[in-house]
């Protein structure tokens, strides 16, 4: 009998953190099933992505280590998902410890660290301190690099 994981995520601004994860989760069973939150779903949660939910789900799906990418449009579907698709662990990041403890009721719940020194909200962090100005200035510096490369060619 094979070992079904679950997870989900937003995965926006896919990272090495995202893969670890995934890759950790993987390493659990036979299978991986990666529920990955649609933008209306992360409006609610008061979150807005980057990377539009197909192309975030696309590249979830795309993964060697996952078998399987679903949609997530609500915080409910967890359990339906857990018995639809006969999962055996619910795994997830160790910052959500102890919010889905009452799925230990259908399966094994497990809490991973995370990857030090990167997330999603870190790097949407860093992007921001990008204003117009300084986006212009690196536009303009990409443009005179361009100029040099293109003498060497």
């Amino acid at each position: 009998m094979s070992t079904v994981v679950l997870t989900y995520g937003t995965f926006d601004l896919f990272h090495v953190g995202h893969l670890n994860l995934l890759q950790r989760l993987r390493d659990m069973g036979d299978r991986l099933v990666v529920g990955v939150s649609t933008d209306e779903f992360n409006a609610l949660k008061g979150k807005r992505t980057i990377i539009r939910h197909e192309d975030r789900l696309r590249i979830v799906q795309g993964l060697k280590c996952v078998d399987l990418a679903i949609a997530e449009h609500h915080w409910e579907q967890k359990a339906d998902d857990i018995r639809k698709h006969d999962v055996d662990i619910f795994g997830i990041g160790e910052d959500w410890k102890g919010h889905f403890d009452e799925l230990e009721n259908l399966c094994k719940v497990v809490y991973l660290p995370r990857t030090q020194g990167i997330s999603s909200t870190q790097l949407k962090q860093a992007m921001s301190a990008l204003d117009k100005v300084h986006l212009d200035e690196l536009k303009q510096a990409l443009g005179t690099l361009s100029a040099i490369v293109e003498r060497f060619d």
